[in-house]
């Protein structure tokens, strides 16, 4: 029997929760912490740019760096004492990086050159896959820290779910392409660019973006690159950490989606490329599914709507009665529809991966309270 969602929090030491943007992926990942916190597990969730209303149902003016713990009287102010503890942090993928290239550098002066350079400070930030690499890195920092039991991260927000997975392969590329090795050959002899010690191809290429951009900028960009290249052994060397950690045993995937058929596609791929990847995958949660109204096999007529509003004194447009079977069909067909997009949830995971069903809320997790009740649905194994 696969294990339950309740189980893997309980026992897994790492959730990565993730999926495509919209589809409530970082509001799973708090609840599943809050839901940790009330069951005794000291739970660190390390979240990727939550939305303002997710701080505000955890009490909280904003999100920060920084590490919040949230209080216990908050929780037993919703009605939900803890016997654990639930800290919150967002990511710094700067900051991050900067903790790498301090630990990696072949010395303190090597790494402060690299950290004062402009053209660092902007890559840092912007490098394509730098944010989900870090996210990545900083999951295997928190995964040894002993204050912690669980440690749940919301993977970054991003249009493709697999990127996170790419990204320590792409960078390590990244350091190690032909361009980059290009200017490593021409700056380290001497310390300057020399473009002497290039192709004459190259070296025309780069005589002439000199005349576009200034010398100065070139120099710039060799030693940026030189630096960099003084890190790339380490950097490899972590790229498979990272890899390793999420095979790891204690590492569970929960994979958030939508019953919307895009959504649903996105997920289904992720879910085949960790199982060739061989990472485990723990559950599939689906939010906002809409539930059936009463009565969706046999509708209501109108004369029966209309009885109904008359027995109970409303005071409602003469049409009212109308309008409310109609909307009693479209609640209907729209579950129906659903229910039909999540049959091939149901049969891709073949019983070996539990499909958590979470129904449309009336209204958007606003307070801890209702983040509570999600994070009871959740462990109930949804509807």
């Amino acid at each position: 029997m696969p294990e339950t969602l309740a189980e893997l929090v309980m026992s897994r030491r790492v959730l990565v929760v993730v999926g495509a943007g919209g589809v409530g992926k970082t509001t799973t990942a708090a609840a599943l912490g809050v839901a940790g916190a009330r069951r005794g597990r000291r739970v660190l969730c390390l979240t990727i740019d939550p939305a303002k209303r997710l701080a505000q149902a955890l009490g909280l003016q904003q999100m920060s760096t920084e590490e919040q713990v949230i209080l216990p009287d908050r929780f037993a102010a919703a009605g939900m004492p803890v016997s654990g503890t639930l800290t919150i942090m967002m990511l710094d993928a700067s900051a991050t990086f900067d903790e790498l290239v301090r630990k990696h550098s072949s010395s303190p002066e090597r790494a402060a050159r690299l950290l004062e350079n402009k053209l660092y400070r902007y890559v840092s930030r912007s490098l394509a896959g730098t944010q989900e690499y870090m996210a990545m890195e900083k999951l295997v920092a928190v995964q040894r820290d002993p204050r912690f039991d669980l440690v749940i991260l919301d993977t970054p927000p991003t249009a493709n779910a697999l990127d996170f997975l790419d990204a320590p392969g792409r960078l390590v590329e990244a350091l190690d392409s032909p361009a980059i090795r290009w200017f490593v050959d021409a700056f380290q002899s001497t310390g300057k660019l020399s473009l002497n010690l290039l192709a004459r191809s190259a070296a025309a290429v780069l005589r002439g973006l000199g005349r576009i951009t200034g010398r100065g900028f070139l120099d710039a960009v060799a030693e940026f690159i030189a630096e960099l290249n003084d890190l790339f052994g380490g950097f490899r060397e972590r790229a498979r950490t990272v890899q390793t950690a999420l095979r790891s045993p204690q590492v569970s995937f929960v994979l958030a989606t939508s019953p919307a058929p895009t959504s649903l596609n996105e997920v289904r791929f992720f879910s085949e490329r960790l199982q060739a990847s061989q990472m485990p995958r723990g559950a599939f949660v689906v939010n906002r599914v809409r539930v059936p109204p009463p009565r969706a096999e046999a509708p209501p007529s109108e004369a029966e709507v209309a009885e109904a509003v008359r027995s109970r004194r409303l005071a409602l447009d003469e049409d009212a009665a109308a309008r409310l079977v109609v909307a009693h069909e479209d609640a209907s067909r729209l579950a129906a529809l659903d229910d039909l997009h999540l049959r091939s949830l149901d049969a891709g995971a073949t019983g070996a991966v539990p499909v958590v069903r979470i129904p449309e809320l009336p209204s958007d997790v606003h307070d801890l309270g209702s983040l509570g009740r999600l994070s009871e649905m959740l462990m109930a194994g949804g509807i």
